[in-house]
């Protein structure tokens, strides 16, 4: 089994042990994932299965949404509920409050990732060393709000949901407490859930339980980059591992990364075009 599947996942799961549940389910034989989401979250997991798990870096990168409920009036130290709680207080904001807090967060603004993320240091991430007590200084970096929408409130309990749209790399436990900074409480996340990422859209996802064979889609279908098509003799070729000669590809072809197809539209893979050649980049098999 090797293809794409894009999952609904549930809360209370890492992104690991979902992605090794598709793989359970449809009887591949490997699997990962593309966007680490946090247990608590739900929503969009793009899970690469059997051979497309070796293209997983090229995957383009593209911008995400969400939609999230902040509490207002506690800190942790994950950032949200589950964390252990650091500093409580009552607060009493009107909704009005709170979205002029949030709009102020608009545009390209710097954002310090949360130590429970899954971000590297030195080769350990970040999480690791927040579950040994350790903290580290995280530099900040530069990330895009494109549109923040306030969706619903409850004053009484100060809860509020937003919807937000953001570059790759947004962290939404970092936007909610910088909003909870904002207004001078400070405030954890409720509940997370991702509506779109890479190009795939929550409606095109299914839970573990409507998960089936008819699901999986084709690699290549994910794959952002222009196609080239090549000869039989060129396509033995380039899936045994060899460089074809540029000037003897008769399709039109850019310099760069490129799909690679046979005669009959099968996909063979990525090839890297410069000058000369056209270069292996990635071959694809079904393991």
């Amino acid at each position: 089994m090797t293809g794409v599947v894009f999952l609904d996942k549930p809360q209370g799961m890492t992104s690991f042990v979902a992605a090794n549940r598709v793989k359970r389910v449809l009887g591949a034989k490997k699997s990962g994932h593309t966007g680490t989401l946090d247990p608590m979250a739900t929503g969009v997991l793009v899970v690469m299965l059997g051979g497309a798990t070796r293209f997983i870096d090229f995957l383009h990168t593209h911008d995400k949404a969400y939609e999230a409920t902040v509490r207002l009036g506690i800190t942790t130290d994950t950032l949200d509920i589950e964390g252990e709680v650091l500093s409580q207080t009552e607060t009493s904001f009107k909704t009005s409050d709170f979205e002029s807090a949030m709009l102020s967060f608009l545009g390209e603004i710097d954002q310090v990732p949360p130590m429970y993320s899954a971000i590297k240091k030195d080769g350990k991430k970040l999480y690791e060393l927040a579950r040994e007590g350790i903290e580290i200084e995280r530099e900040s970096r530069k990330v895009n709000i494109y549109s923040l929408e306030l969706t619903g409130a409850d004053e009484s309990k100060q809860e509020f949901s937003f919807r937000v749209s953001c570059s790759a790399g947004t962290y939404v436990r970092s936007l909610s407490s910088d909003i909870g900074e904002k207004l001078g409480c400070g405030a954890v996340l409720t509940a997370l859930r991702r509506v779109e990422a890479h190009g795939i859209d929550i409606v095109k996802c299914k839970t573990l339980g409507q998960i089936s064979d008819m699901d999986v889609v084709a690699l290549d279908t994910l794959l952002d980059y222009p196609c080239v098509t090549v000869t039989a003799a060129q396509a033995q070729r380039f899936s045994n591992g060899g460089a074809l000669d540029r000037c003897r590809i008769h399709s039109p072809l850019e310099d760069g990364i490129c799909k690679v197809y046979s005669p009959e539209n099968k996909f063979l893979g990525l090839g890297e075009a410069d000058s000369q050649q056209l270069k292996i980049k990635r071959i694809y098999s079904e393991t």
